[in-house]
This record gives structure tokens, C-alpha cells and sequence, in this order.
């Protein structure tokens, strides 16, 4: 996105740059983009956002005063960011290994999981995934913020989001009556043991087969408090116990064809919210499937019995991180996964240029049973690890750069 604006400018756009993405910020585009191109350059953190930012951008009357008031808090808002991030102090990555996050591996209880190997799963009903449905995050993505049910009652956007979430369930209903989606998922659960290097060794009757690559915080932090890495919550291969991970990939396909049809007769409206609805059925299905990870394939929750909104706030144990996400934000894991579960060859789900999933409504990552393991944000790292992290990946330190830059402290 860089080089991107950065050629606009060296080709003299005159165009507006809309930024936007589920790994992208308001931060990232103020600090790194917005200084790379002299017009517009709008961070839209959702699509139901992208018309009315366009809109603006297009009157002829307010675009000046609109296009001004985005580079002033563009610029503001750089300048806290600048001084803020001055006045964080890091420690090494050696530093940050010897303060790693410390499970007594004496005590903490390994499950086997029940089934090993690569499944598929290709017949579930979307029927049952709509009980996984978390609705806030539907919400925001048309720019109405609150948490759901509440937010039916809120005194400001209450009747707009009641009215939402009315024609939402007239589409959700025609969705599963008709299955005019189709949800598909595969999943691994594998043996594996972490090194002192970050690394996660996943194997296949004690060989290696893949190797995950963790990132470790380094932010200087009170003595009391670990410096993490998800490599810790996998048992250290030198004590000679094996223990397990988990991958997977659920997606739900159909819904660009869908939106395409709503489009087809100007039904801009319905076009978006069935995009907002294939995201919702996508997460509910990686809740559903982490659910019967946990309660049957691997077994080690089998007698968990939750309520949806337990399960939306995650009160269970293990966690299911995801690549581009805080704790991982590195996309390039998303090749191992894809390799090591035959993703695209398996359900259809591919990896554009820039490791984006298509389809687009689709959720990768790994699931970690530790009943200690916690999500967690790695924040900025420095230059010591990134050069360390493109030797363990065999990669250019210019690629290890390029894919971590928003995540590499500058001091």
C-alpha cells in the first residue's frame, strides 16, 4: 500500500486512495501512506462507510473542505502516534526469550486428541451455524456502534439498527431456506513441540512435516510480566513430550454470485448485506467448528455445554489465533497452513498476491489447547528479531520488512 501511494505520486494521481481491510488502521494509513501522497488518502475501517466517503469526496462542494480536514487529523493524529511510540522503550530478542511466558510443564495437563490427521467438512447446514452468529460485529460494519442485543434499545441508534437488523433476518432467512451459500471447512490436529527459537515443529508420527513461526513481544514490560510468544504454549521439544496443534480453514462461498445479483438491479443495499451476512455465517462457522474441535475431535471439553453468548465472549478453554491478527500478524503463515492442509486443493480456497483469502468471507488459523494459552497483542519488535525471523523462514530480510513493516519499531 506504500509503494502503491508512492506511485501515484511519482505518476501525479490525482485521485483519491481508499484504504481498507480487516489488517489495516487508521494508524497504519496516517503514519506510513497518507505521507506518501499529496490528494485524499481515506482509511475506511468498513464497506458500508466506502459510499459515504466516496460521496464526499465526489460533491464538488464539500471535497476541498473534506479532503483538508482528513490530511489536518491525518497529520494530528501522526504526530501523537510519533511521540507516543518515542517514549516506549524494547528489549531484545534475547532478552524477550529469557522472559518468555513460563507453564509448568510438570503439571499442565496435555490432551491427545481424540482424532489426528486432515477432515473435511463440506455438508454442514447453515442452519446450524445461524446459533454462532455473533451480531455486534455486523453492526459495525455498517458504522452503528453497540453491542448487540442492547444496541436494538440504544437511545441514538436504536431504531436504525432495529430496522438493520429486521431486513437482515428477511435475507438471512431467504439465505438458508434456499442454501444459497455453501459452507466448507477443513481442519488438522497434529503432534508438535515448540523450540527455544519461536518455533512451532508440527509432526506426523514424531517426524517434522511444517513449521509455524512465532513472533515474540518486546516491549519492555515490569519484571513480573512475560514477554509472549504462541510458541509458549506448546510443550519445548528438549523435554521429550510431544504435544499438539491445531489448523484449520472455513469459508463460505456464494456470496459475491448473490451480490452480483442484487447489483444486477441496483440493489446496492441488499448487495452489502449479503456480504455482511456471508462474513457473519464464515466467523459463526469457525465458532461452530472450534466448538466441535473442542468437544469431540480433540475431546478435551467434552462435556462443555456453553451459552451463544459464552461462546461470543470465548469463556472457554483454548484459543484459535489467527495469521494478520495481533497475536501472529504475519500473513505469510497463512502459506504454511495452506500447505500443510492442502487448503485450495481440498476446499477451494485460495491465497491472492497480497494473502488475502477469496473467498473473501473465510477464517484461517490455529487452535491452541494449553488451558493457560490467551490471546494476547504482539505489538512493535525490532529490527533483531525481524532479521532473526527472515533467517529462521529462510526469506530476504527485505521480505521479512515488507510483510511485518506495520508491526517494526522505528528507534
Amino acid at each position: 500500500m506504500v509503494y502503491l501511494a508512492k506511485e501515484m505520486q511519482r505518476q501525479n494521481f490525482k485521485i483519491p486512495l481508499l484504504i481498507g481491510g480487516a489488517t489495516t488502521s487508521k494508524a497504519h494509513t496516517a503514519v506510513k501512506i497518507d505521507t506518501q501522497y499529496r490528494n485524499a488518502v481515506v482509511h475506511v475501517n468498513d464497506a458500508s462507510r466506502a459510499v459515504t466517503v466516496v460521496g464526499d469526496l465526489l460533491n464538488k462542494n464539500t471535497q476541498k473542505e473534506y479532503v483538508g480536514k482528513l490530511k489536518k487529523d491525518y497529520e494530528t493524529f501522526r504526530d501523537k502516534f510519533l511521540k507516543r511510540g518515542k517514549q516506549k522503550q524494547y528489549i531484545t530478542l534475547e532478552a524477550a526469550r529469557e522472559r518468555r511466558f513460563k507453564i509448568d510443564w510438570n503439571t499442565s495437563k496435555i490432551h491427545k486428541p481424540k482424532e489426528l490427521g486432515i477432515q473435511k467438512l463440506e455438508q454442514v447446514s447453515l442452519k446450524e451455524l445461524v446459533p454462532f452468529f455473533d451480531w455486534s460485529p455486523f453492526f459495525r460494519s455498517w458504522d452503528l456502534h453497540g453491542k448487540f442485543p442492547e444496541i436494538l434499545e440504544d437511545d441514538v441508534v436504536g431504531e436504525q439498527a432495529s430496522s438493520l437488523y429486521r431486513d437482515a433476518q428477511i435475507i438471512l432467512q431467504e439465505i438458508v431456506d434456499h442454501k444459497l451459500l455453501k459452507a466448507k471447512s477443513i481442519f488438522g490436529l497434529f503432534e508438535a513441540n515448540s523450540t527455544k527459537e519461536d518455533d512451532i515443529i508440527v509432526k506426523r508420527k514424531g517426524k517434522a512435516i511444517a513449521v509455524f513461526r512465532t513472533l515474540r513481544q518486546q516491549l519492555k514490560k515490569r519484571e513480573d510480566k512475560p514477554s509472549i510468544a504462541l510458541s509458549d504454549f506448546i510443550t519445548p521439544e528438549n523435554l521429550g513430550t510431544t504435544d499438539y496443534i491445531g489448523a484449520f480453514c472455513t469459508a463460505i462461498f456464494g456470496a459475491d454470485v448473490l451480490a452480483q445479483k442484487f447489483k444486477d438491479t441496483d440493489d446496492d443495499y441488499n448487495a452489502i448485506m449479503v456480504q455482511a451476512i456471508a462474513d457473519r455465517f464464515a466467523e459463526a462457522f469457525a465458532e461452530y467448528l472450534h466448538h466441535r474441535i473442542r468437544t469431540k475431535h480433540w475431546g478435551y471439553a467434552v462435556d462443555e455445554n456453553l451459552s451463544n453468548a459464552a461462546l461470543i465472549s470465548e469463556s472457554y478453554t483454548g484459543i484459535r489465533p489467527a495469521p494478520g491478527y495481533p497475536a501472529c500478524p504475519d500473513h505469510l503463515e497463512k502459506e504454511t497452513i495452506w500447505e500443510l492442509l492442502e487448503v485450495e486443493k481440498q476446499i477451494g480456497v485460495t491465497l491472492t498476491e497480497s494473502l488475502a483469502m477469496w473467498p473473501a468471507a473465510a477464517v484461517s488459523g490455529y487452535y491452541f489447547a494449553n488451558e493457560e494459552a490467551k490471546y494476547f497483542g504482539l505489538g512493535k519488535i525490532t529490527d533483531d528479531q525481524v532479521r532473526d525471523y527472515a533467517n529462521r523462514k529462510n526469506i530476504s530480510l527485505e521480505k521479512a520488512r515488507k510483510w511485518l513493516h506495520p508491526n517494526i519499531t522505528e528507534i
